[in-house]
This record gives C-alpha cells, structure tokens and sequence, in this order.
C-alpha cells in the first residue's frame, strides 16, 4: 500500500524506541494499527458501495431501455407474467377507485351539503327519551 521495505519499518521502529521509549512504544503502534485497519475497513465500504450503486445504476438503464423497446419482443412466458403483474394491479386499485367517490361529500349547487336524513319509521327518528330509573332522584 505504502511500499515500504523491510529496512524501512525496521529504522521506523528503532526511531519511535528513541522517541517514545519502550512504555509508550507498544500503545502507539496499537493506535496506529486501529487507525490503519479503520481507514481500510472504511474504504472498502466506500468500494463496495460503489460497486453497488454502479450496478443499481446499470439496472435501471436496462430497464429503461426495455421499457422504451415496448416490450414487443418478450418471450410468450414473459409476456404472460407482464399481463398477470398488470391485471393484479389494477384488481388491487378498484376497491380504492370505488371507495374514494363514496368518502367525499356531495356538495349541491347552492355550496350546502346534502340532507342525510335516514329513512321514515326508523328508530333514529324518535326522540331520545330519557330511562324512568335515572330521572328519579336517589336520596
């Protein structure tokens, strides 16, 4: 990575004996050792990320160039599967299509709501007459 020499190391090492002495010697080349192995570690991150991103990439430039081909030219299999993926998408967005008209409120020409009064002779008609046994008072 470096290219350093086998002498090379060994004139590092006698200088950081002198200048560290023989104490600190060991916990230095630990930290450095870990600073090493981190900037590895990290840059094979970076690398395989690359890598990954740049294989994401060519991906989607395949599919869009097979989406722009009109995929005309698929395999009867192929084609059946596009055919089955569409035909489930849309069985899965009727219900939605259905139920979005029935949540929105009509509003009537003159900006009021509709009247949505349930029909006659229902029991929301009556009115609310209070229980005999709660209208007494207990003393």
């Amino acid at each position: 990575m470096f290219d350093i020499g086998f002498w090379e190391l060994i004139l590092i090492a006698i200088v950081g004996l002198v200048v560290l002495g023989p104490e600190r010697l060991p916990v230095a080349i630990r930290s450095v050792s870990q600073w090493v192995n981190a900037a590895r570690n990290m840059a094979s991150a970076v690398k395989t990320e690359l890598s990954q991103e740049l294989k994401i990439h060519e991906l989607q430039q395949d599919l869009k160039k097979a989406e722009q081909a009109g995929m005309k030219d698929l395999s009867p299999e192929l084609q059946r599967s596009v055919d089955e993926l569409k035909e489930a998408a849309a069985s899965v967005q009727r219900p939605y299509a259905k139920a979005e008209p029935e949540s929105e409120p009509q509003i009537t020409p003159d900006g009021a709501a509709p009247d949505h009064r349930p029909p006659a002779g229902s029991h929301q008609d009556d009115p609310v007459q209070p229980h005999p046994a709660s209208s007494q008072k207990q003393d």
